[in-house]
Formats: C-alpha cells, sequence, structure tokens
C-alpha cells in the first residue's frame, strides 16, 4: 500500500468533504438503494486512497467526472455481483424441498427394519449375509456366489428361503 504524503491527504479529504454527498446521491439514483449508494462512495474513495489520483483537478466538474466514471466501473460490478448472486438463489429455490419423513413414517421403517432382523435370525450366517448382498447392496447371484465361497445354486437356495420367511409373514400364517 502506498504511503501518502501529506498533500494527498489533504488534497483527498477535501474531495471527500466536497463531493462524497452528491457522489452518494448520484448513486443513489442510479441503484435505487441508499445502503448500496452509501458503500459504493465509500469504495471510490477508497480506492483512491489505495491508488490516488496521478494528478489534482483543475475544477469541481472534472474531479466529479473522474468520480462518476470510478463509480460506473463499481456499478457494474456491483450489477454483475447482484445477477451471479441472483442466479444462484434462484438456482437453490429449484431444486426441491428436503423432504423429512414424520415421526410416524421413521417408526413405521424402524419397526419394519427389526422386523426383518428377527426374520433374518432365523436363517443361516450364509443365508442372511446372501439376502442382505443381493437386496441391500445389489450384488448378482454370481457375485453373491464368489463373496460366500458357495456355488450360485445355493446362493440361489439362501434367497428363497429368506424370500419364503418373508411371505409367510406378509400372508399372516408367521410372527416375525
Amino acid at each position: 500500500m502506498p504511503t501518502l504524503e501529506f498533500p494527498v491527504q489533504q488534497d483527498l479529504h477535501t474531495l471527500y468533504g466536497d463531493h462524497h454527498g452528491w457522489l452518494k446521491s448520484w448513486l443513489q439514483r442510479r441503484l435505487g438503494n441508499a445502503a448500496d449508494a452509501g458503500d459504493l462512495a465509500h469504495d471510490v474513495f477508497l480506492r483512491l486512497i489505495v491508488k490516488p489520483a496521478s494528478r489534482g483537478f483543475a475544477t469541481p466538474a472534472e474531479a466529479r467526472a473522474y468520480l462518476r466514471v470510478m463509480a460506473k466501473g463499481l456499478c457494474t460490478d456491483h450489477w454483475r455481483r447482484r445477477e451471479i448472486e441472483q442466479a444462484w438463489l434462484d438456482t437453490l429455490a429449484a431444486q426441491p424441498e428436503p423432504i423429512e419423513p414424520s415421526p410416524e413414517f421413521r417408526a413405521m421403517v424402524i419397526e419394519t427394519i427389526l422386523e426383518i432382523g428377527t426374520l433374518l435370525a432365523r436363517l443361516s450366517d450364509k443365508a442372511q449375509r446372501a439376502f442382505v448382498l443381493a437386496q441391500i447392496y445389489g450384488f448378482s447371484t454370481p457375485e453373491i456366489a464368489a463373496e460366500l465361497a458357495v456355488s450360485a445354486r445355493m446362493v440361489q437356495k439362501y434367497l428363497a428361503s429368506a424370500m419364503l420367511q418373508l411371505a409367510l409373514v406378509d400372508a399372516g400364517l408367521t410372527q416375525p
């Protein structure tokens, strides 16, 4: 950050005092928002502090023209940011809202999972694993056979046994 000499600081102080109100009003007419206008007016003068004008201004009209050019650039940046922000908000609004299951639905799912766990407990360890690999992980019969080190025919028997248990409960012929 450059070190400012006293005359530059004095000129900037005078420039701010003479033109800040006018610049803020000009920006407010352009932006339609007093808060944004105030922020951008201060940003113009902040830029002058960081990078002072290479020369003084001969007239107040020349100073205002310089400030207006800087402010127009900041307005363009401001509008561009707002467009991007609005596009992002529109994209978020178009997303489906996350679905929160009701407490009753959650209780029903938990109860069903516990019932399935009870049914699986009636099966052999390999039949339980075959059912979980097929239903939860989507393994094919050959993949399950390789995982359990049994034949594909044995996997089919394990899965049939698990399905029979579920069908009996579904038909009301046995308790879970």
